[in-house]
C-alpha cells in the first residue's frame, strides 16, 4: 500500500504539486492523468525520491520513505519510462539484469531470472536474450524496459508515459499486457498518462490533476458517470459515456451459448473492443474462446444494448 499525505513540491515558491493526500491499495493499479505541467511526473517521481517533497509524507507498506537512503529505496521500486531507456551497449540479458545484479545476485539466480521474465513477456530467452536494443523493434524494446523495472520483484512498479512512443496497435498490446502480468504477480503500479482512454484502461483507480491538485480519485466508472468538475469532465473529451463504459467490462459477462465463424476473441477483452472487432469485420456474432478454448459466442445485439443502454 503506498499512503500519500498532504505532498506538496514548490518551485521557486510556486507549487508543481499541491497538498496531495490519496492511498493506493496493493496490488491495483492507479493512473495518474492531467494536462502538461499538472503536477502527475513530479508526483510519481516523489514516491521513489527521484524528487524530494516540500512537505508531507509517503509511506510504502507502513516505511515513511524518508527514513529509507534514496539509492536502497530505488532499488526496491520498478520504474519504467516513455521509450524504454534501455542502455544501448548492453544486450537484452545484462539490461533486465541491471538491478539485480546491483543487489549482489549471483549469475545462475540472475541469468534464471531473465529467462523467467522473457518468457513472461513472450520473447523466447533463446532468441532474445543476446539482442542488442538496436535489434529489437518498438514494441519489445517497450517490453524489455518493463522487464527491467520488474527484474527484482519489485512490490511497487512506476510507469511515466511508458507507451506514448508506441503506435496505437502496438500501444493496445503492451497495455493488455501489462494488465496480465500485473494480475500474475500482483504488482501495485502507479502509472503517469496524459491519455484518458488510457487512464480508463488501465486504472482500477484515477487521480485526474490540474495545476498540482488532485481533481478527483475514484474508479474509471465514478469518474465517467460523475465527474467531479468541468475539469474532469474536459478531459473526458466528447466521447460517448456508454462506450467509456463498455471499456470496464470484459466480454465473458454477456457470452451466449452457440458457435460462430472467423477469428475469435478472447473473454477477458473488453466489450468496446469486441465491438470494433465486429464493426470492422462485419460480422454480427464472435466465437468466444478462454485459454484457448470455445466458451460462446458474443452477439451483435447484445452489444448494441450495451452501447445504448450502459448497466
Amino acid at each position: 500500500m503506498i499512503e500519500i499525505e498532504n505532498l506538496s513540491k514548490t518551485y521557486d515558491g510556486r507549487p508543481a504539486v499541491d497538498d496531495v493526500t490519496l492511498t493506493i491499495p496493493s496490488g491495483e493499479i492507479a493512473t495518474i492523468v492531467g494536462t502538461s505541467g499538472s503536477g502527475k511526473t513530479t508526483l510519481l517521481r516523489m514516491i521513489n525520491r527521484l524528487v524530494e517533497p516540500t512537505a508531507g509524507s509517503i509511506r510504502i507498506d507502513g516505511r515513511d520513505t524518508r527514513d529509507v537512503p534514496p539509492y536502497e529505496l530505488r532499488r526496491h521500486i520498478g520504474y519504467a519510462i516513455q521509450g524504454h531507456g534501455l542502455f544501448p551497449h548492453w544486450d537484452v540479458a545484462r539490461n533486465i539484469a541491471t538491478v539485480p545484479r546491483l543487489l549482489g545476485w549471483d549469475k545462475a539466480k540472475a541469468a534464471s531470472r531473465v529467462d523467467e521474465l522473457l518468457d513472461l513477456f513472450q520473447l523466447e530467452p533463446d532468441q532474445y536474450r543476446n539482442r542488442m536494443p538496436h535489434e529489437l523493434s518498438g514494441g519489445q524494446k517497450q517490453r524489455v524496459g518493463v522487464a527491467r523495472a520488474l527484474a527484482a520483484g519489485p512490490s511497487v512498479l512506476l510507469m511515466d508515459e511508458p507507451f506514448g512512443a508506441l503506435d496505437p496497435i502496438i500501444r493496445a498490446k503492451a497495455q493488455a499486457d501489462l494488465v496480465d502480468i500485473q494480475r500474475r504477480l500482483g504488482t501495485t503500479i502507479v502509472l503517469v498518462t496524459h491519455d484518458m482512454d488510457e487512464a480508463i484502461r488501465l486504472g482500477t483507480r484515477i487521480a485526474v490533476m490540474s495545476e498540482g491538485k488532485v481533481l478527483q480519485y475514484a474508479s474509471p466508472a465514478e469518474i465517467i458517470t460523475h465527474p467531479a468538475d468541468d475539469f474532469v469532465e474536459a478531459m473526458l473529451g466528447s466521447g460517448d459515456k456508454a462506450f467509456r463504459l463498455m471499456t470496464l467490462t470484459k466480454v465473458k459477462t454477456v457470452v451466449e451459448p452457440g458457435t460462430a465463424e472467423g477469428q475469435p476473441v478472447d473473454s477477458d477483452l473488453s466489450l468496446r473492443d469486441a465491438y470494433s472487432e465486429m464493426l470492422w469485420s462485419q460480422r454480427d456474432r464472435l466465437p468466444v474462446v478462454s485459454d484457448g478454448k470455445p466458451v460462446g459466442i458474443i452477439s451483435r445485439d447484445a452489444l448494441d444494448k450495451r452501447a445504448a443502454r450502459p448497466q
